[in-house]
């Protein structure tokens, strides 16, 4: 585990909306990220009959719907222990394979932060 105050101000705040939407909408992921203007876009996982995405493959393709060219860092707040592959190559797409992703889980403590490469 990583002690979160360690976290740049900003990466703290991508956690920090990542877990409000995770608990706000009841949902298993929670997740942000944040684009080379320094604009966030939070989601939360969306699990519908026809669409099934994780809480941080939203998060991407709302940045990317809004016009993001880049992200420097994103957030995923879950139960899970690791960042997913499909997770980390949404990220790469837009970030680059050196973006950190924060992984927290859902009390907000780090568990790991990994790059999107």
């Amino acid at each position: 585990m990583t002690d979160s105050s360690a976290l740049d101000p900003e990466d703290r705040k991508i956690v920090t909306l990542a877990r409000s939407a995770r608990a706000r909408n009841g949902v298993p992921e929670g997740a942000a990220v944040r684009d080379e203007t320094g604009r966030t876009y939070v989601a939360g996982t969306v699990a519908l009959d026809s669409l099934r995405l994780s809480a941080l493959r939203t998060a991407v393709a709302m940045a990317v719907a809004s016009g993001a060219k880049s992200l420097e860092a994103a957030a995923v707040v879950s139960d899970s222990d690791a960042v997913s592959d499909e997770d980390r190559a949404a990220v790469r797409d837009l970030g680059g394979p050196g973006t950190p992703i924060v992984l927290a889980g859902p009390d907000g403590t780090v568990r790991e932060t990994v790059s999107a490469g």
